[in-house]
């Protein structure tokens, strides 16, 4: 991917020259990301673009633009051939030294970026570019295979050994390798469940490996899940809120992508993925305490009945949601504590993994 993305690089730019020099129109085209340019295919398992593009021609009103597009495209050329990385934030920074064409907001910058990953149909992390944020946290039965930086020497990470803590996914996990015997991934929403099910030591039990998502996954967390999953043949079971927050946000995105993101879906979803968090139904059968649906809420399951192609192949979760929005509440995964702290380790995941009928595609 290297020499892809130093070649599409200067391709981009060696066109640019030449339109500008023979007086001609010089363009850049990008596709559109959003959910209206993208359909869903069960056989594919992820987001695909239907192929609308968006171009932005060199004028006086985008000169300004083009010049940032272009310097972006230098800082990530240097990037590749010196093999080192920058955050998202520092390259912000960086273009403070880029007199006009310096960013004002890092919004303008990411946006940017993800234009760029668009175009030539690599992801960020393959131009030099990380994000800041923590990419995850793993316990279980898995030995991750990684290197040293300074050595290349390869290093060996036993996720089963670091007593109540837990291995933190890298920002970069392309070159890792994984040795494990464990029959599943279990993908959990939020950081205080994980810490319950990791002191538990629910992957023994289960002999499956944990992985704290922290909320929307990041996309090095959706990118080891993905490696992880694929290279071990392992299915992937996901354990959030009983919300739509929980159920589109975080799931949907880790199983076919998202809209925003549909020119990397094919590398950073899990096709295998299932649901097995809280459910309308488990809210029901388990008399778990809820808060009221908020106007957000309501409208996130409207927009996804609408909108979401994802949501279009399912009628199971089309009447989840529309259960949902009829019974008008909520409910967090630590709502089972209303059984007992441990009730989830005991019994809610122990029988929800015994009974794939109750999860959700």
């Amino acid at each position: 991917m290297k020499n892809k993305t130093l070649d599409e690089i200067k391709k981009t730019a060696e066109r640019l020259y030449n339109n500008i020099k023979r007086l001609e129109k010089a363009e850049l085209t990008t596709p559109v990301r959003s959910l209206s340019n993208v359909t869903y295919n069960e056989k594919d398992g992820f987001f695909d673009l239907k192929g609308k593009i968006k171009k932005r021609t060199l004028t006086a009103n985008t000169v300004k633009t083009f010049a940032q597009t272009l310097r972006v495209m230098t800082l990530s050329k240097s990037l590749v051939e010196t093999e080192d990385i920058a955050t998202k934030r520092e390259a912000y920074y960086v273009s403070k030294n880029w007199s006009e064409a310096r960013f004002n907001e890092q919004n303008e910058s990411d946006s940017v970026m993800d234009d760029l990953e668009a175009m030539f149909g690599v992801n960020r992390e393959q131009m030099g570019f990380i994000a800041d944020e923590h990419g995850g946290s793993v316990a279980g039965e898995l030995i991750v295979v990684d290197k040293d930086a300074s050595t290349g020497e390869r290093l060996e990470i036993d996720c089963t050994k670091f007593g109540s803590g837990a291995y933190s996914i890298p920002s970069d996990v392309e070159h890792l390798e994984f040795k494990t015997k464990a029959k599943a991934v279990i993908a959990i929403e939020t950081n205080g469940m994980f810490e319950r099910l990791n002191k538990h030591s629910f992957w023994k039990k289960e002999h499956c490996i944990l992985v704290s998502m922290g909320g929307v996954p990041t996309r090095a967390c959706r990118r080891f899940i993905r490696r992880l999953s694929d290279s071990n043949n392992l299915p992937v079971y996901v354990f959030t809120d009983g919300d739509f927050y929980g159920y589109f946000n975080i799931y949907r995105t880790l199983k076919v992508g998202s809209g925003n993101a549909a020119h990397i879906n094919e590398f950073f979803c899990v096709p295998r993925a299932k649901f097995i968090g809280i459910t309308p139904q488990d809210i029901k059968d388990y008399k778990l305490p809820t808060h009221p649906l908020k106007d957000v809420d309501i409208k996130r399951g409207k927009d996804a009945i609408k909108n979401d192609p994802f949501v279009h192949n399912y009628k199971e979760w089309q009447e989840a949601i529309k259960e949902q929005t009829k019974m008008g509440v909520r409910a967090e995964q630590q709502a089972l504590a209303k059984h007992g702290l441990n009730f989830v380790v005991s019994d809610y995941l122990p029988e929800k993994l015994k009974k794939p009928v109750t999860w959700l595609p």
